[in-house]
């Protein structure tokens, strides 16, 4: 043991001051190295696969969180949509109003009658407001309805579609005055009892005539959009397309109709009954 011990020392004293065993080191390395690579593939592999496996959990991860970011965005974009259109709307009744001599009262839309053989709506203006039965309504484009019901916070317009509706109008363009019924569509209303020879034509503009004191004179109504002319009738069958957007419209104007030399206060005395209040 001492005789290795002392040989053993004396080459590593020899290596170090001579560089001896350099060569057998090279060769020894050349061997060793594939051996010492296989042995450590395993490793290598299984710490490459967790930094892959890691790696794509991250991405999904943040593909999840995009994803979601992506739909947040586009539900508010949806929104900001339907707010710009509803300020559209609003801009056009606020037009509406200033081209309208009687006072108003915006209101909204809350409910919607859901029997489908009346046209009626709920909106949040009532008696408090001063809403009265028989009030007029009207949208951004035209005539809309009457107040046929009150609450203290609440009111119940019929529209003028309804088929218990009717409003007396003239013709724009020559004064012919008729009576606008509804007929139970909401994109079709019928002049009744129209003479054959009567001067209306297609694309006539009716507005309302103010007789019968429920709805101010000059509102537009509807347009005329058909006239069919039965061979020994006396009456010719016309139809107009209501201007007001019936089915549309969110917000509405309630009109306070001044009232005329010697009349009354009209909410007092329920500016004339309905057609109907059904």
């Amino acid at each position: 043991m001492i005789l290795v011990a002392v040989v053993s020392v004396g080459l590593i004293l020899a290596d170090y001051h001579f560089n001896l065993t350099a060569p057998l080191r090279q060769a020894l390395s050349t061997v060793v190295a594939p051996v010492q690579w296989i042995v450590s593939a395993p490793d290598d592999l299984l710490e490459w696969t967790e930094d892959t496996m890691k790696s794509r959990t991250d991405l999904q991860q943040e593909n999840e969180a995009l994803r979601n970011r992506m739909l947040i965005l586009e539900a508010k974009s949806q929104r900001l949509a339907s707010l710009s259109a509803e300020v559209n709307r609003l801009r056009e009744l606020l037009n509406a109003s200033s081209v309208v001599d009687d006072s108003v009262l915006v209101a909204e839309i809350i409910g919607v009658s859901p029997d489908p053989y009346t046209h009626q709506v709920v909106v949040n203006k009532g008696s408090d407001d001063g809403i009265y039965v028989g009030q007029p309504v009207l949208d951004s484009q035209g005539l809309f309805g009457q107040v046929t019901q009150v609450t203290p916070l609440s009111s119940r317009v019929l529209l003028i579609s309804d088929s218990n509706h009717a409003v007396p109008i003239q013709v724009n363009r020559n004064g012919v005055r008729g009576i606008l019924v509804g007929i139970g569509a909401l994109d079709r209303l019928e002049l009744a009892n129209v003479p054959d020879t009567a001067d209306i034509i297609e694309g006539d503009l009716l507005v309302s005539s103010g007789l019968g004191g429920k709805f101010p004179p000059g509102y537009p109504v509807a347009v005329v959009s058909s006239i069919v002319h039965d061979p020994g009738e006396p009456f010719a069958r016309v139809e107009a397309r209501p201007l007001a957007e019936l089915n549309r419209s969110r917000h509405i104007l309630m009109v306070f109709r001044k009232p005329a030399a010697g009349e009354k206060n009209l909410p007092a005395e329920g500016a004339g009954q309905p057609a109907s209040t059904e």
